[in-house]
Parts: structure tokens; sequence; C-alpha cells
């Protein structure tokens, strides 16, 4: 496991946060996951 700090626009905000994932995921998952929590951070 590793962890890689992502920065995410959302919103027309830009919010660095971290995913802990599998060193074989793709970027492209790593991108999603990363969204994903940004998400959930502000929709709640």
């Amino acid at each position: 496991m590793m962890q890689i700090e992502v920065t995410i626009t959302f919103e027309g905000k830009s919010y660095l946060t971290n995913v802990i994932t599998d060193r074989n995921t793709s970027d492209e998952e790593i991108m999603r996951l990363a969204f994903e929590q940004v998400e959930k951070q502000w929709k709640k």
C-alpha cells in the first residue's frame, strides 16, 4: 500500500487529498477515488 497526494478541482476550487491504494492501481482509478473522497466531504 502507498499514500498518494492528489489535487482535485471540485466546484471551481482546488483540494488536496490523500489516497491510500495498492501500487498497481491505475492513474484513472486513483483520480476517481480522490474525486469521490472530496465529493463526499463537501456533499454532507
